[in-house]
């Protein structure tokens, strides 16, 4: 997938839509499962209002060979929303990203002043721009969720890719990326069977990228995702689509989110998860 930098700066159909606006949904399950899938939601809620989470995002740069000076001054070749008018420079060479400050403006990494500084040294082809006093930091609450339903729990089948498969992973703007998946899960919901490609997410996890008869009405349309354990010795793997969640992209136009594959679409109302965040469809 593509490298960005992350960049943090201290400076002082008509029936089909009628139909689901009128389900009713409730929640099923064990209280200690429901608890579980709860408390999984508000670790998710705090991660994002942490320094590294999403919501303080202010701005995504695309770099280019060469220099490129920053600060708030609109001759600037990266314009920040606020700060000083002129802070420095950033270098792009040889894959390497170098930060030059200008004398006389405070810039902190860990609390400690920064001159010139390595930001990054492999294959950066962006930086994000964090606040950390951003609004939405201010204003955000919650996300609406389904009603946990462990009926949503499923257990499926992993069948492995050796080697494993290549697939393609479009993204939001318009690129595309080769990545390797380990295998795919095969599941069944209502006497129906289907199956996704997963992706490693390293250690024991594997990760999907998947829309479903939901996306574009009451989940965000450019899908959502899901992690889990990968395989057991009987090759089961547990997916638990409450725990399916929404992509950066839904909280700030500062993300470049992954499309699901095109075997990651399914024929399937997964009526557990997320909602939409906002006014993205």
């Amino acid at each position: 997938m593509k490298k960005i930098l992350f960049f943090s700066i201290v400076l002082i159909t008509l029936l089909s839509i009628y139909s689901c606006k009128n389900e009713t949904f409730e929640q099923k399950g064990a209280p200690e499962y429901i608890n579980e899938v709860n408390e999984w939601h508000q670790t998710r809620i705090s991660r994002l209002k942490e320094e590294t989470g999403w919501l303080n995002l202010v701005g995504l740069f695309w770099l280019k060979t060469g220099e490129h000076r920053f600060g708030s001054a609109k001759d600037n070749d990266i314009i920040f929303p606020s700060g000083p008018e002129h802070i420095g420079s950033l270098f792009l060479k040889d894959s390497t990203v170098t930060i030059n400050v200008l004398p006389g403006v405070s810039v902190l990494n860990n609390n400690q002043p920064v001159n010139e500084m390595i930001l990054s040294d492999d294959h950066t082809e962006a930086i994000r721009l964090r606040d950390l006093n951003a609004e939405l930091l201010k204003t955000f609450r919650n996300i609406n969720r389904f009603p946990v339903n462990v009926d949503w729990r499923i257990e499926a089948k992993f069948e492995k890719f050796d080697p494993p498969k290549k697939i393609t992973i479009p993204d939001i703007i318009g690129t595309s990326e080769e990545e390797n998946s380990p295998g795919a899960v095969v599941f069944t919901k209502d006497n129906q069977t289907y199956r996704m490609d997963a992706l490693d997410a390293g250690g024991n996890r594997i990760w999907f990228i998947f829309a479903d008869e939901t996306s574009g009405n009451e989940t965000y349309g450019a899908g959502r995702f899901l992690y889990t354990d990968k395989p057991d010795s009987n090759g089961i793997v547990i997916l638990d689509f409450n725990q399916a969640y929404n992509p950066p992209c839904v909280f700030t136009r500062f993300a470049t989110c992954p499309l699901p594959p095109k075997d990651n679409y399914l024929k399937l109302r997964i009526t557990a998860g997320e909602k939409m965040w906002g006014e993205h469809h």
